[in-house]
């Protein structure tokens, strides 16, 4: 049996914080393949994004289909499109494969940069959002594709994620890093009820690449074997790990990465 791949979709980071680079050390972080289809290369650092230049949407769909020719993945993670197009071209391309798919619906950068438009946005909730196995927005983004306010308590929180699945995800983890409170509460949101996870916040900026990691992790813990909620649970302790030690980096003078090799580095 050949050793368990995972595939990413998404942009480029320069700074190695986010995107791709982090969802590549992720996977070989947790003890998984990791290959790639790069949709945008992104000038950035931990400061912020300087450039963003969107790869055709043919080249991305050849890369997909490169891999899945030959490096059939366990689990796909889709993070950053940044076209409708490009939003398309995934959709499409992805359209035969059979497992898991971890939609993280990237639009805004950690500082604060746009990185999809409205028309980008809509075309995921119609192409893509139907083909998430698990979506992993933070409470803004939940906003976004919703077309309301971000969520203001708990209530709010588990309503917008059942109306989330009611677009047609079958798995929502309603992120908790944008809320208030000494404690981050993560909440996976299915069919069959909430479950709430909740780990202790860090007090760092170095918070770089959160979101792709997490949802990378969900990927290399699904393309192991796990079930939904072992691989979010699995994830949510693991990088958890990653933003404590995330100091011990010292990378950049702004929002730096965490740290994904906290478990394996001296």
């Amino acid at each position: 049996m050949s050793h368990p791949s995972a595939m990413t979709i998404a942009g480029s980071d320069s700074g190695g914080g986010a995107g791709i680079q982090a969802d590549l050390k992720t996977f070989c972080a947790l003890g998984v393949y990791g290959t790639s289809a790069i949709t945008a290369i992104t000038a950035q650092n931990t400061r912020g994004v300087i450039a963003i230049e969107p790869v055709s949407p043919r080249t991305v769909s050849a890369q997909i289909a490169a891999v899945l020719d030959d490096i059939p993945p366990m689990a796909i993670k889709i993070g950053m499109l940044g076209s409708p197009d490009i939003v398309a071209a995934v959709a499409a391309a992805i359209e035969g494969y059979d497992g898991p798919v971890i939609l993280d619906p990237v639009m805004v950068a950690k500082s604060g940069d746009a990185l999809l438009s409205q028309e980008g946005e809509a075309a995921l909730v119609e192409l893509l959002l139907p083909r998430a196995d698990v979506l992993t927005p933070n409470l803004p983004e939940a906003a976004r594709l919703l077309g309301s306010a971000p969520a203001q308590d708990a209530a709010e929180v588990v309503r917008q994620g059942r109306a989330l699945l009611d677009l047609g995800a079958r798995a929502v983890v309603m992120k908790g890093g944008h809320a208030e409170g000494a404690t981050c509460i993560d909440r996976l949101v299915t069919a069959s009820g909430v479950i709430t996870m909740e780990q202790p916040r860090c007090m760092t900026r170095n918070t770089h690449g959160t979101g792709c990691s997490l949802s990378s992790a969900i990927a290399a813990e699904l393309a192991k074997g796990a079930n939904v909620e072992a691989a979010v649970r699995r994830a949510q302790v693991w990088l958890h790990g990653a933003i404590r030690a995330a100091d011990r980096l010292d990378i950049g003078s702004g929002h730096g990465p965490v740290h994904h090799f906290h478990e394996v580095w001296p």
